[in-house]
């Protein structure tokens, strides 16, 4: 087989959220797309009945498309729409970033942006504006939320560990039990451990 011309090699990224569907519309679709657009289809991924809303971890054929980016395994990456790749801003601006950091650009059918054109980078650099706005609102909401709680006399952070708790965790500790098995003994996190045996050499010296 002959060598593709490097620009040349479109990849297509095809989901749908719920199992009774099928990603054939947006196969063919995107076929006809980039055989129009005189692109070589060299790699199809997909994600059957997963939602967008999922992490990387979660989308096996999303995961693999962008491992394949970062090795330059084809030039540009054709999807349905932009709710395929993801839900939020944020975790398209990331995706977008690793795309662009590999030397891939990105195709989108039902809003026929193209960054391969000025007009498509243009849209996407303003797409990372808002999701910059979007990351500081959630910022300012957490912060928002946990002033309200304080003020209303509610614990804010991670749980209180009784002191009865404390205690038979130290006594564990003086025993000679190590912290991490200490720790589950007695149910908490081995940072908790890690305090009160910090605590038992301060006692000591």
């Amino acid at each position: 087989m002959s060598k593709i011309p490097k620009g040349k090699r479109v990849a297509l990224y095809l989901r749908v959220s719920h199992a009774e569907r099928t990603v054939e519309n947006q196969r063919q679709a995107l076929l006809q797309w980039a055989e129009y657009a005189g692109l070589e289809v060299t790699d199809v991924y997909t994600d059957e009945g997963i939602s967008g809303a999922k992490g990387r971890d979660k989308r096996p054929g999303f995961d693999a498309m962008l491992k394949d980016a970062t090795r330059r395994k084809f030039d540009v990456l054709a999807s349905w729409s932009v709710d395929r790749l993801g839900r939020s801003l944020t975790g398209l601006l990331d995706t977008l970033q690793e795309l662009h950091g590999a030397g891939v650009d990105l195709y989108l059918h039902q809003q026929a942006v193209d960054t391969r054109t000025p007009a498509g980078k243009a849209m996407f650099q303003m797409m990372g504006v808002f999701a910059e706005f979007e990351r500081a609102m959630i910022q300012e909401r957490v912060k928002a939320g946990m002033s309200r709680a304080r003020s209303q006399g509610k614990h804010v952070g991670r749980p209180s560990v009784p002191e009865a708790t404390r205690e038979r965790l130290r006594e564990l500790l003086r025993g000679g039990m190590g912290q991490l098995k200490a720790a589950r003994e007695c149910g908490v996190g081995t940072s908790v451990a890690q305090e009160e045996a910090r605590k038992l050499r301060e006692e000591v010296v």
